[in-house]
């Protein structure tokens, strides 16, 4: 009989209850989620402060946006799950179901199911908005906040791995990785949750910070996170056990948050060819100016 190692046997000792508070169970995802945004929110508030001129943005706007995007990126995450991976029929003739955290015997179960990638659907809609209705400029938001964004996801995959939840697709226990395997109901996975975490959150924070210098132009970071994640999470996903209720797509057997990933490379490549073809405000004036003597 094989024996296994400490990190294999993880979640056997490992409760994913962090603490009771008058009878309510609070989890370690819970959590990491408040951290989660609370450093994306000190991130900001840093890069404000130590590149003035590149995020020209007052700090009291700042604070009214981050409720702004984490009420988009809540509502977008929970209602993008349910369309995509949910029972989205049920809930659209029960809308008030989408965040009723008690189960049918009135238990408080909490709310499970949110997608990364209606999140920022949501957390676009919410920039949009914010920055139209208070005239700010919108690339400039997207910018500082993308930046912010890859540090404090770590947490939040942290968060998935202590929750037993998003498990890894399984590993032959005589693989040479099996060493890296967590044991979920009899059988090795890996830990997918933190590769994402290290690919999707450390990696692409370091290639944004490599490439910040050149990135001048507002909107270029945004590009540089859009496409970085979803390579990450495109690599990823090889490692994920797909949804039970979702599978595998196509021939090449790609998981839905793969096909999500390639429309979201996409969409960040044709924001940066529409950034890239746009002529700076300067040229456009010095051009009139000249026409203007002739």
């Amino acid at each position: 009989m094989k024996e296994w190692s400490a990190w294999n046997l993880f979640y056997t000792h490992f409760d994913p209850i962090a603490f009771e508070f008058f009878g309510f169970k609070v989890h370690w995802y819970g959590l990491c989620y408040v951290g989660a945004l609370l450093l994306a929110l000190v991130i900001a508030s840093f890069l404000l402060k130590r590149f003035p001129a590149r995020f020209a943005i007052e700090s009291k706007s700042l604070e009214s946006y981050f409720l702004w995007a984490e009420v988009g990126v809540i509502l977008g995450a929970r209602i993008g799950y349910l369309l995509i991976y949910g029972d989205s029929v049920y809930y659209l003739t029960h809308p008030w179901q989408i965040f009723n955290p008690f189960n049918a015997q009135g238990e408080f179960v909490g709310i499970a199911g949110f997608s990364y990638h209606g999140g920022v659907v949501g957390f676009l809609i919410a920039t949009i908005l914010f920055c139209t209705i208070k005239h700010q400029p919108l690339l400039r938001y997207l910018d500082l906040a993308t930046f912010s964004i890859p540090l404090a996801y770590v947490l939040g995959r942290i968060g998935n791995f202590l929750n037993h939840e998003l498990f890894g697709r399984v590993i032959e226990p005589d693989s040479t990785l099996a060493f890296l395997g967590v044991l979920v109901n009899g059988e090795l996975r890996y830990p997918s949750q933190l590769f994402e975490a290290f690919l999707e959150g450390i990696v692409v924070f370091a290639l944004m910070a490599g490439v910040f210098r050149f990135c001048k132009k507002d909107g270029y970071l945004s590009v540089v996170y859009g496409m970085g994640y979803a390579l990450a999470r495109f690599v990823c996903e090889f490692f994920r056990e797909a949804d039970s209720q979702m599978g595998y797509y196509g021939s090449l057997g790609l998981s839905m948050g793969q096909i999500l990933s390639i429309i979201m490379f996409v969409g960040a490549g044709l924001l940066f060819f529409f950034l890239y073809t746009q002529k700076p405000p300067e040229t456009s004036q010095k051009t009139r100016r000249k026409k203007c003597k002739k």
